[in-house]
């Protein structure tokens, strides 16, 4: 695990010495020319630090090490800068995806509602439609109902004329004491 960590830390080195390479040449410039004025002049130190500890080798790795973790900064900061431009254009992404979603559902509601609308008033339709059906079917029934009570009465009115004949006519028989023809037809020769 400890391997892990310093491979990754020194690829890590490795970029920001890139990134030390592609600082504007002025900064470079006046961070590795020394001081003309302060040539001289000892510079004044933390009073822990001792002068003479440091050779003049150790103060161009100080200005190197001063560079890399200059660089690193600006790399760290190059990086939370994109880490936070990333973010925010995720975000924006998210509410604009929010908001699309949110008008497609509103349209499919009013899509919904609309056919829903359409099927109701289908339904009524076809309902008012079915009532007049009905009620043109009942009223046939009624009609044939009393056409078929008309056609007993007449059945009934002609089976009593008949009878009437018949009995008319089987008085007329018993009065003269005739048998009827038609009757003994197949007797008569």
């Amino acid at each position: 695990m400890g391997e892990e960590v310093s491979n990754k830390t020194q690829p890590e080195l490795h970029d920001q010495h890139v990134v030390v390479d592609s600082v504007p040449p002025l900064q470079e410039k006046e961070s590795d020319k020394p001081d003309p004025s302060n040539e001289n002049v000892a510079s004044p130190s933390p009073p822990f630090q001792k002068v003479e500890d440091h050779p003049a080798g150790k103060d161009a790795e100080d200005s190197v090490s001063k560079d890399v973790m200059l660089a690193r900064v600006l790399t760290e900061k190059r990086l939370a800068l994109i880490k936070a431009w990333e973010e925010s254009e995720k975000t924006k992404a998210e509410n604009r995806a929010y908001k699309k979603h949110s008008s497609v559902e509103l349209w499919e509601d009013s899509k919904k509602a609309s056919i829903e609308a359409e099927l109701k008033k289908i339904e009524e339709n076809l309902e008012r439609k079915k009532a007049e059906c009905v009620e043109k079917m009942k009223n046939k029934v009624a009609e044939i109902h009393r056409l078929a009570e008309e056609k007993r009465a007449c059945v009934d009115a002609q089976k009593s004329e008949e009878f009437l004949e018949v009995e008319e006519t089987a008085a007329k028989f018993r009065s003269r004491g005739v048998t009827p023809r038609k009757f003994f037809a197949c007797f008569s020769a």
